[in-house]
């Protein structure tokens, strides 16, 4: 084990895989000589040259038709979508060339490219660079998407991703960039579409997203000095959904928290509440509470951001009322 952060993570994972595979090349806005606005992608330009780490006009929408193309021609791109945000300029691509395409030609094409894309609030960047929208990918039948929580998880589900032969939308949040934990060396990969139990407990389940998953650790430990025993999962991944390992723990407890950083209506939250109700419905002591950012564009303002996203103290308080029902 090694300690490193996040982005030292991801960075080890795109190093490793393009050593081990020439196909796979980086697309994206400012990755090669400033190495990624989060630096994930820094030293990469040096190793591997301007053919497989290039710097790309801002055009979402053609860098992803192109990566789909390259892909579909035996390369196995990666785009850096810089903020989830701007992705709704390259929905055209993703859903109607990534999802469709393998469908449409009857197996007769594969587009193995990885959508990296920065997610989340929390760094007063305002309401065009913080939203969560990974249900709009999660909801496309043929692309997964993943949300890692952690270094480990992040080294591992990225190798994942770069070595499946379906296209992956791989969504980071900025505030965890920064975080550091312990990443095995060498080759270490973590399969698509498996949740973790990142916290054994009996009387009630957090199911937490991303950042969340932190929060939630954050929270079981202060439930425990009121001798509540809350049990964590990370979901980790959204398509495919886990449903057998946050339904086996939704029965264990009888209680079930939803803790994602996206808007409630509509969001991986409600899935994620339905599966779980549907697969666990006779050991549900109470219905499935889900908690989010509050249903307004994200603010700039230092003061009011926090107000409107959900945190440790958000789950604390949901708890503690569902154990009292």
């Amino acid at each position: 084990m090694k300690q490193m952060t996040y982005s030292e993570a991801l960075n080890c994972a795109l190093r490793e895989e393009m050593r081990r595979d020439e196909r796979v090349m980086l697309l994206g806005q400012d990755i090669g000589v400033y190495g990624g606005v989060f630096s994930v992608t820094r030293g990469l330009l040096d190793e591997f040259g301007a053919d497989r780490v290039m710097d790309t006009p801002i055009s979402e929408n053609g860098i992803v038709g192109a990566a789909i193309g390259m892909a579909m021609n035996g390369l196995r791109p990666v785009v850096e979508m810089m903020y989830t945000d701007f992705m709704t300029l390259a929905l055209d691509s993703i859903a109607n060339g990534a999802a469709v395409f393998p469908f449409a030609y009857g197996g007769q094409v594969k587009v193995p490219v990885v959508i990296r894309s920065q997610g989340g609030a929390g760094i007063s960047a305002g309401p065009q660079h913080s939203k969560s929208l990974e249900a709009w990918t999660a909801h496309l039948p043929g692309i997964h998407t993943v949300m890692p929580s952690n270094p480990a998880d992040a080294k591992g589900l990225l190798a994942a991703a770069l070595r499946s032969e379906d296209p992956v939308v791989f969504v980071e949040h900025k505030l965890l960039y920064g975080v550091s934990g312990p990443v095995p060396e060498g080759e270490h990969i973590v399969p698509l579409g498996t949740a973790q139990v990142v916290r054994p407990g009996t009387d009630v389940t957090v199911l937490a997203l991303s950042r969340m998953v932190s929060e939630a650790l954050i929270a079981a430990e202060r439930l425990a000095e009121e001798s509540i025993d809350a049990e964590v999962v990370d979901v980790r991944s959204l398509r495919p959904l886990d449903v057998d390992t946050l339904a086996r723990s939704a029965s264990k407890t009888g209680r079930v928290v939803v803790a994602a950083e996206s808007w409630v209506r509509y969001g991986p939250s409600a899935e994620i509440a339905a599966a779980v109700t549907e697969a666990a419905f006779t050991d549900l002591r109470a219905a499935v509470v889900r908690l989010g950012s509050l249903g307004v564009p994200y603010p700039a303002s230092p003061g009011l951001e926090p107000a409107v996203l959900p945190d440790a103290t958000a789950i604390q308080l949901a708890v503690e009322a569902l154990i009292k029902e």
